[in-house]
């Protein structure tokens, strides 16, 4: 079985969003997915966001690192050798413990991003994809992260 990894770098991904003036925060994200260019692209793009990235192949690896550390942010493949995207998705997504999901998909059908988006997917993005369609996922992330309880729920 594949080994959980983990790249630890100075977080930064607020100094783009409040400005340079800011305290960087912590940002922890997870990649869950068994395509090793799917796990490389988002790796790469993540790391030069300066974020905290822990990577998985499975839901139970998945699983187990949401269970031990806080996590932000989840990129999850659309299908996992032991589940889906689905099994990392929690019902109250206005809590601001729990991470977003972000579902990557090879497939971009408009079936998937709104049966995603009903079941509380965060945000869905078709590989191939732009450095910046993932950067982006982060920081609306981050800023509904940062908005009041009652602003979300009004949102949601």
């Amino acid at each position: 079985m594949p080994s959980l990894s983990t790249q630890t770098r100075p977080a930064s991904v607020t100094n783009r969003i409040h400005g340079s003036t800011t305290v960087p925060r912590h940002v922890r994200v997870l990649i869950v997915s068994p395509n090793m260019e799917v796990r490389r692209s988002l790796l790469r793009t993540l790391e030069a966001l300066s974020t905290d990235v822990v990577v998985c192949v499975t839901r139970a690896q998945a699983e187990e690192v949401l269970s031990t550390q806080a996590v932000e942010i989840v990129f999850c493949d659309e299908h996992l050798p032991d589940g889906s995207y689905c099994d990392l998705i929690h019902p109250s997504h206005c809590d601001p413990r729990i991470p977003r999901v972000v579902v990557t998909t090879r497939t971009g059908e408009w079936e998937l991003y709104f049966q995603a988006m009903t079941k509380g997917a965060f945000d869905v993005i078709r590989s191939p994809w732009y450095a910046t369609d993932v950067e982006l996922a982060v920081i609306r992330a981050l800023r509904e992260e940062d908005q009041p309880a009652a602003s979300r729920a009004a949102v949601a």
